[in-house]
């Protein structure tokens, strides 16, 4: 099974809402392993280690997020990441 790895930036109201903890439950639903992490600058990054499949499935998840986000853009690229266990959320 070939993986890939993505580093997502979220914007809009995307903190104080359950979006990272949301992601983490979304991330173990679809067997993707890595982290979100809010920003200094009020957005989070989600860095999504696992099949390209499950990382589509997951970058349209994160167009929305939960219910009391407000997204307004996400930004995704490859990047070279040692595939880990697990998704933590900081």
């Amino acid at each position: 099974m070939s993986h890939e790895a993505r580093l997502f930036t979220i914007y809009g109201r995307v903190q104080g809402v359950w979006f990272r903890d949301s992601t983490r439950r979304e991330a173990q639903r679809l067997a993707i392993a890595g982290h979100a992490i809010n920003l200094p600058d009020g957005n989070v990054e989600v860095l999504a280690c696992g099949a390209p499949d499950a990382l589509r499935e997951l970058e349209t998840w994160l167009q929305s997020g939960p219910p009391l986000a407000s997204v307004s853009r996400v930004d995704s690229v490859v990047v070279e990441a040692t595939p880990t266990t697990g998704f933590r959320i900081g």
